[in-house]
């Protein structure tokens, strides 16, 4: 498979009085094409920025400070907002968290598929109110004629996701971002989201990234999982990977916080200790050392990066010499 999209050193700061605050430190991703890739982390650990800044959509005072993005040959980085604008949609669709905030209250469904369908493609009015039926069609709305003529508040929450969909399906594009689409949602319509989007990607031979805070969703979607953790990547692996074989402490931890139906059962789940670091105190060193386990006093000494895992898939790469360490004895 071919690369679609190279992330490299990305960083991204917070302006404050006080100086900046730094909320993404270096972090490296692939996608290749035709994949669909997890994000998994706490909240606050940049998840959302990451893909945000691909985009040109960072709120204000938030930038991307140094790295580069390469999707199709171009730096989306340094690209003018107007070029971005014609990735953005065209090439990139976005799924955003909340639809009911997303989506214009005082503008019928169908006419909102439409704009974006005038925007990207030059269609008239008439092919892109055809096109965006299709749509909706496409992404299993039932009467989907009827459902392009209703107000946003007339639709469930997973209808309205589903339109969401839509929304970001309307250019055709080659990458996906999904920025936690169901946190909202029952865990039945979770599942059904999950499944859309992984028959969509077969469908429409597209990449999904799909960012989320829960590991157990993304398992039956997801090729591969990037992990992350005060915004560096602390663990990088094929899906199989993290779920059999998880390395980083980070990542154990998470996957034991899950409930189980096997063993016995607790009358508690197991917690991480300790708080994720606020933006701009970073400890020195590991971000993850003032709650790790395995913690020893070089951990403090520098930021690790990810290293291939000896005896694993040779893409499973963790940012742990700790680990490795103990892999290789």
């Amino acid at each position: 498979m071919t690369a679609l999209l190279e992330i490299r050193g990305l960083t991204i700061d917070i302006a404050r009085d006080e100086g900046p605050a730094r909320v993404v430190d270096g972090i490296d991703l692939t996608v290749m094409a035709g994949e669909s890739l997890g994000i998994v982390g706490e909240s606050g650990c940049g998840k959302s920025l990451t893909m945000l800044s691909l985009v040109g959509l960072l709120p204000n005072r938030i930038r991307a400070t140094a790295g580069s993005a390469m999707f199709g040959g171009k730096d989306l980085l340094k690209m003018t907002p107007g070029a971005l604008r014609r990735v953005r949609g065209s090439e990139i669709g976005f799924i955003f968290q909340d639809p009911m905030t997303s989506l214009n209250p005082v503008i019928r469904i169908g006419d909102q598929i439409a704009e974006a369908l005038i925007y990207q493609k030059g269609m008239t009015k008439p092919q892109a109110a055809i096109r965006a039926v299709e749509l909706l069609a496409l992404v299993g709305i039932p009467a989907p004629e009827d459902r392009a003529q209703a107000w946003p508040h007339e639709l469930s929450g997973g209808m309205r996701q589903r339109v969401m969909i839509a929304m970001g399906l309307a250019g055709h594009p080659k990458l996906l971002i999904a920025d936690e689409p169901t946190t909202a949602l029952d865990v039945t319509i979770q599942a059904q989201i999950v499944d859309l989007v992984r028959d969509l990607k077969t469908r429409l031979n597209m990449s999904v990234v799909w960012i989320t805070h829960d590991l157990a969703l993304i398992a039956g979607l997801a090729d591969r999982i990037a992990v992350l953790y005060a915004g560096t990547v602390v663990e990088d692996a094929p899906v199989a990977e993290i779920f059999d074989r998880p390395t980083h402490p980070y990542t154990r931890a998470l996957l034991d916080s899950l409930p189980t139906l096997a063993g016995e059962a607790m009358s508690r789940l197991p917690s991480i200790t300790g708080t994720p670091p606020e933006p701009g105190r970073r400890p020195p060193g590991c971000p993850f050392a003032p709650r790790c386990p395995l913690a020893q006093p070089a951990c403090s000494d520098a930021v690790p990066k990810l290293a291939p895992v000896p005896g694993s898939d040779p893409r499973h790469r963790v940012a742990c010499p700790i680990v490795i360490e103990r892999a290789v004895a």
